[in-house]
């Protein structure tokens, strides 16, 4: 039975109100994988090529919570008392997407085998996506999100044609002035775009990416908006749901999920925003899963290639740290982690398929603990679930007995 009413009546008080906070900090891998070469990525390190060309860059809360004790980390002296448990995992599942990274981490495996478009999307695909949208669109290439509008935005203002264009990643982007087609219409174009790419073309996420500005200034706003596939199979968010306790969804969480399992859904601007709001539902939220992603790692400096705005952005969040921390109740346990690696060094615009951290944080937490390397993302899900009294996982070995210093004698 799943997550059922008389499991929830068993909890005592004190159970019912532990909350986990996860938050995926956006691309912010620690070191290629052993088949990163497959993918193009032999040698990434997001975090170790940042500390390399970025003066004085320095994340001494991370440090201290034990980033600098993961085994392959040498950006960094490894801290003598480190104040959180730490490790870091591999991932499963085949590609280096959002997608895939958060369904791992929620303890979720599929066997789908997303479509990429390196060449742009078939003529056929296009001509009937125009067809249903009723006007012409511009581009279809692989492209970077900022120099195809910067290359097509004005002739996309002269004629209403949105831009599309894909990456290495499973993604059909469309491109939209704000001022040229409405939100309401790009909510329609996307939809229609995510309702026709099926089958053969279903890529993971249609992303609708409006911009505003004029030509030779524009910028992409955070009105952007992810379409994913539902996930195939029950993730740790769905056993939370159906476990009677909330999920709280900050950033682009509950669209990466498709809505699945999330009982409240916070959007965001930027990072500060997304962590202003999680401290906001600590105040609130008495159990469950608040479940955060904070994209400008990735989205503005790690597919720009800004080793500098992402050393900024980092260090901003290294800053912030303690204001989460001193949210934290009793029983609350943090969790920071990635999906993915984003090397702004490497050559490209894409992700890199690189080791994640796990820095673990809390009462409840054994510090020191060095929980080493995980063969999946999904490990993060199993002991999420382990944590909130739910069902195992469908993949994923939960560490939670080994990070927990048990009770007090």
């Amino acid at each position: 039975m799943l997550g059922s009413n008389s499991d929830i009546d068993k909890f005592t008080e004190s159970e019912k109100s532990v909350r986990v906070i996860l938050i995926v900090l956006d691309s912010f891998g620690i070191g290629a994988l052993p088949d990163a070469a497959s993918y193009g990525d032999s040698g990434a390190d997001t975090l170790g090529h940042i500390v390399s060309c970025v003066h004085g860059f320095d994340l001494p809360n991370l440090r201290k919570a034990g980033l600098a004790n993961i085994e392959g980390v040498t950006a960094f002296p490894p801290e003598e008392n480190p104040t959180g448990a730490f490790g870091r995992a591999a991932e499963f599942s085949s590609g280096k997407d959002t997608t895939t990274g958060h369904w791992e981490i929620a303890g979720m495996h599929h066997n789908l085998n997303f479509p990429y478009f390196p060449d742009g999307f078939p003529p056929a695909l296009i001509e009937e996506f125009e067809k249903r949208i009723a006007t012409k669109i511009l581009g279809n290439k692989v492209a970077s999100g900022t120099a195809i509008i910067d290359e097509l935005g004005e002739t996309h203002m002269e004629t209403g044609f949105p831009i599309v264009y894909t990456s290495a990643d499973s993604v059909f982007q469309i491109a939209m002035h704000e001022e040229t087609i409405s939100l309401h219409r790009q909510d329609e174009i996307c939809m229609i775009a995510r309702n026709m790419l099926v089958g053969d073309f279903s890529v993971a996420r249609v992303i609708g990416r409006p911009f505003t500005g004029s030509p030779g200034n524009f910028s992409r706003t955070s009105n952007r908006k992810d379409y994913s596939i539902e996930p195939p199979g029950l993730t740790v968010l769905d056993l939370i749901f159906h476990g009677g306790q909330p999920v709280s969804g900050v950033g682009k969480i509950k669209d990466i999920f498709a809505g699945k399992g999330i009982t409240r859904n916070l959007k965001t601007v930027d990072n500060s925003d997304g962590i202003s709001k999680t401290i906001g539902l600590m105040k609130e939220q008495e159990n469950g899963l608040i479940f955060t992603n904070l994209i400008d790692f990735d989205m503005l400096f790690g597919h720009r290639r800004d080793p500098e705005g992402y050393a900024n952005a980092l260090m901003e969040f290294d800053r912030k740290l303690p204001e989460i921390l001193n949210e934290m109740r009793s029983d609350d346990i943090l969790i920071l982690t990635a999906d993915h690696g984003n090397d702004p060094t490497h050559p490209g615009t894409d992700h890199t398929r690189e080791y994640i951290p796990i820095i673990l944080l809390g009462k409840q937490i054994k510090p020191g603990k060095n929980i080493g390397t995980r063969n999946t993302f999904s490990d993060i899900g199993a002991t999420i679930a382990k944590i909130l009294g739910m069902e195992k996982t469908s993949a994923g070995i939960s560490f939670y007995e080994s990070i927990h210093p048990g009770p007090e004698k």
